[in-house]
C-alpha cells in the first residue's frame, strides 16, 4: 500500500461520496436519471505547501478546517446535481443560493455547537455545585459527552440521513478495501466492513475527551476571559486529537490502536450503515478519482 493510498479520506454527501487523497478531490453524485455526475480538483494541502504549518499539532487544526471547507463544497455540489432542473439560468442562480445557504448554515451550526457543546456544559456544571477544579471539569465533560451522545441518536431517527449514513458505510468500505491491498470491485468492497479507525466520528469522540483533561489544568473559567481562554484551545486540541489518531493509526493491532479507537468504532454504529451496491458503485467512482486511476489532464478541475 503506497502513501498515497494511505492517505484517502472521505465523506458521505448528499447521494454520494467525496474521497481525497494528497494531489485530489473527487466527488461523485448519482444522478435522479442513474447516472453518476463527478467532480474532480486538483489538491494539495497548505500544510504540505509551508513548511511552518506541517509541524505536528498545528497541521491537526489546519487539517479541520481544510475538511470542513471540501465538506462544504462537496454538499453544496452534491446539492445542485440531485437537482432534476436543467435549465442552466436556473442551475447557476440556485448554485449560488446553495453556496450562500451552505454559508449560514455553517454559521448558524457553528453559533448552536458552541452553545451546546461549550457554553450550556458549563452552566450545568456550575449548577451541580461542583468545587474543585477537577470535580468541576470533570461534570463539564460529562455534561459534552451526554449532548454528544444524544445528539448521534436524534439525528437517527431523522429517516433522511439513513442513506447518507448508508453512503458514509460504502466510503469506509472502499478505503478499507483499498488499505487491504484487494481489488476495487464492488464484490470485494462488500465484504468489508462499515467501520473505520480514521473516522470523523471517532475524531470527535478523542476531541471529547482529550478537552476534559486539558481544561483541568486550565481550572476552573470564573471570568468571560477565561472561558474564551478556553475557547481558543479548541484548536490546540483538535490537533492534539489528530496527531493521537495518526500515530494510534500507525500501530495497527496495538494496545495504543485499540485504546483510542475501540470507543469511536462503537460509536460509528450510529453514523454508518450498510450500503448498496449502487451506493458502494458511486463510492468506489470516487475513490478512484482521487486516486488518479481514471482521471486524465482534461478532468482535474472539472465537472459534469
Amino acid at each position: 500500500m503506497g502513501h498515497e493510498e494511505a492517505a484517502v479520506g472521505g465523506q458521505a454527501v448528499i447521494e454520494g461520496v467525496m474521497m481525497k487523497s494528497p494531489e485530489r478531490v473527487a466527488t461523485c453524485v448519482r444522478r435522479p436519471n442513474g447516472e453518476i455526475a463527478h467532480r474532480v480538483d486538483s489538491y494539495v494541502s497548505v500544510t504540505k505547501r509551508h513548511r511552518i504549518l506541517g509541524i505536528p499539532v498545528i497541521r491537526g487544526a489546519i487539517n479541520l478546517f481544510e475538511q470542513l471547507s471540501l465538506g462544504i463544497s462537496a454538499l453544496t455540489y452534491s446539492a445542485d446535481v440531485v437537482s432534476t432542473d436543467d435549465d442552466k439560468e436556473v442551475r447557476k442562480e440556485r448554485t449560488w443560493k446553495s453556496s450562500l445557504s451552505a454559508g449560514l448554515t455553517v454559521v448558524v451550526a457553528l453559533g448552536a455547537g458552541l452553545l451546546l457543546f461549550f457554553y450550556l456544559p458549563l452552566v450545568i456544571a456550575g449548577l451541580v455545585g461542583a468545587e474543585s477544579d477537577i470535580a468541576f471539569n470533570v461534570v463539564d465533560g460529562a455534561v459534552r459527552l451526554g449532548i454528544f451522545f444524544a445528539y448521534l441518536a436524534a439525528i437517527n431517527l431523522w429517516k433522511e440521513m439513513r442513506r447518507v449514513f448508508e453512503y458514509h458505510g460504502a466510503e469506509h468500505k472502499s478505503i478499507n478495501a483499498l488499505e487491504s491491498g484487494v481489488e476495487l470491485t464492488v464484490e470485494a468492497v462488500k465484504r468489508h466492513t462499515t467501520r473505520h479507525a480514521r473516522c470523523g466520528t471517532s475524531f470527535l469522540l478523542v476531541v471529547m475527551i482529550l478537552s476534559i483533561a486539558v481544561f483541568i489544568f486550565m481550572g476552573r473559567p470564573e471570568s468571560v476571559v477565561e472561558r474564551l481562554r478556553r475557547l481558543l484551545a479548541l484548536p490546540f486540541i483538535a490537533g492534539l486529537s489528530y496527531e493521537i489518531i495518526k500515530l494510534a493509526g500507525k500501530q495497527k493491532g496495538g494496545l495504543l490502536m485499540k485504546v483510542m479507537t475501540t470507543p469511536g468504532l462503537a460509536l460509528q454504529r450510529f453514523t454508518t450503515r450498510e450500503p448498496s451496491d449502487d451506493q458502494i458503485e458511486v463510492a468506489l467512482e470516487a475513490l478512484r478519482y482521487a486516486l488518479g486511476r481514471e482521471v486524465d489532464s482534461r478532468d482535474v478541475g472539472s465537472s459534469q
